[in-house]
């Protein structure tokens, strides 16, 4: 697989120049970003977290932006089975076009959107252009509110239910109404031959002192042009799985030679495992899981990398003398949960840094927290470390 990085430095314009907040010839702004954000370093917005002057910016969301760049197209990037453009993130209504041609739409903050280029007419040999139309959220919620009346709180805007982003960007009770929009993470191309990885989903058994890992894998395998099809892994591609443990011992399992693919079986027994406990209650030692899927030459073509705690979770219900306990229970062991609720950080995304959250989590050890709530009024956060 070939990953181009489309990180960095587009340009950013506004639509409707009565407002006249970002000049006719667009800023530079990085992604990922928002647009909040980029105005802020041009110095084109106050800061909204000053006083109220959210209430000044509030209005530039009722107008549209755009974001765009060039790429080079490459013989290479013709010879694969499948050539995606790739958004890990996009906030949050999205028209997405190349060269002037509509290549789709994105309406969900919480998800990855996937474009294929191949198929398109639009696409020639070097230099492209990408362009993503941001549409106004705030006018939006005020449309649909009008179809389907939602109502909203004292602190929130009428009719944010309507729309798949973080809904306290609208106002809640502890922040600002900064309704931002942008590219808030990673973009990218992806050059893909034969087959990727579409899901991996990995159940543990804990029995006996031993941990038995199940592996459950499912495939995407392109055809021409970017046709697609599901396959479960074990009737399609070679697999390779590698579970390496905090010493370094490895465990590998992979197709075998001359088995059916009703026989294909892609378990790892894990003996003297090390568990993984909260804080306060033991260490957390990781195990590093490999998978390749790979060509019958032996090429890869996909790899899936994680790293897994070995432990059993689940809330004690049983009867005691009060009438039922309700506990977590890690290991068999019920814990007294000490903890906090985890909302953004930000309301400008593109601030939100690896180290910044880490950072944050440390002070919670500190504090000897145990758990983390994520509150659902916010975003998925992002799998750092993982």
């Amino acid at each position: 697989m070939l990953k181009i990085d489309l990180n960095g430095t587009w340009k950013l314009n506004m639509s409707g120049r009565d407002a006249e907040v970002i000049p006719a010839e667009g800023i530079d702004a990085k992604v990922p970003g928002s647009v909040y954000e980029a105005m802020l370093e041009h110095e084109l917005i106050p800061d909204p977290y000053y006083r109220d002057n959210e209430l000044k910016v509030l209005p530039l969301m009722d107008y549209d932006f755009s974001y765009t760049r060039n790429f080079q197209m490459t013989k290479e990037m013709r010879s694969f089975d499948a050539l995606l453009l790739r958004f890990e993130g996009i906030d949050t209504l999205a028209d997405i076009y190349l060269n002037g041609e509509f290549l789709g739409c994105a309406y969900n903050m919480h998800r990855i959107w996937e474009y294929e280029l191949l198929s398109s007419d639009s696409l020639h040999d070097g230099e492209n252009q990408l362009k993503v139309v941001l549409h106004s959220p705030t006018k939006y919620i005020e449309e649909e509110n009008k179809k389907v009346y939602t109502g909203g709180t004292p602190d929130a805007m009428e009719g944010f239910p309507h729309l798949r982003k973080a809904h306290c960007m609208f106002g809640w009770d502890w922040g600002p109404r900064l309704p931002d929009a942008g590219i808030f993470r990673d973009v990218s191309l992806l050059g893909i031959e034969k087959s990727r990885f579409d899901s991996v989903y990995i159940t543990q058994e804990h029995e006996n002192g031993k941990v038995l890992l199940d592996f459950d894998i499912t495939l995407e395998t392109f055809g021409e042009q970017g046709g697609t099809g599901f396959w479960e892994a074990e009737q399609e591609g070679h697999i390779r799985i590698t579970v390496t443990s905090p010493e370094g011992k490895e465990y590998i399992v992979q197709d075998q030679p001359g088995c059916e693919p009703e026989e294909q079986d892609y378990r790892i027994l894990i003996e003297d495992p090390r568990l993984w406990w909260p804080n306060g209650y033991g260490e957390q030692p990781l195990y590093q899981v490999k998978i390749q899927l790979l060509d019958e030459d032996g090429t890869l073509l996909d790899l899936w990398q994680r790293r897994i705690g070995l432990r059993t979770m689940t809330v004690n219900t049983e009867k005691d003398e009060w009438g039922n306990c309700f506990a977590h229970e890690v290991n068999g062991v019920k814990i007294f949960a000490m903890g906090a609720d985890y909302i953004p950080e930000d309301n400008l995304l593109g601030r939100v840094t690896p180290q910044r959250t880490r950072k944050l989590l440390e002070d919670a050890v500190w504090a000897n927290h145990n758990c983390i709530r994520v509150w659902g009024g916010g975003y998925y956060p992002d799998d750092l470390g993982a």
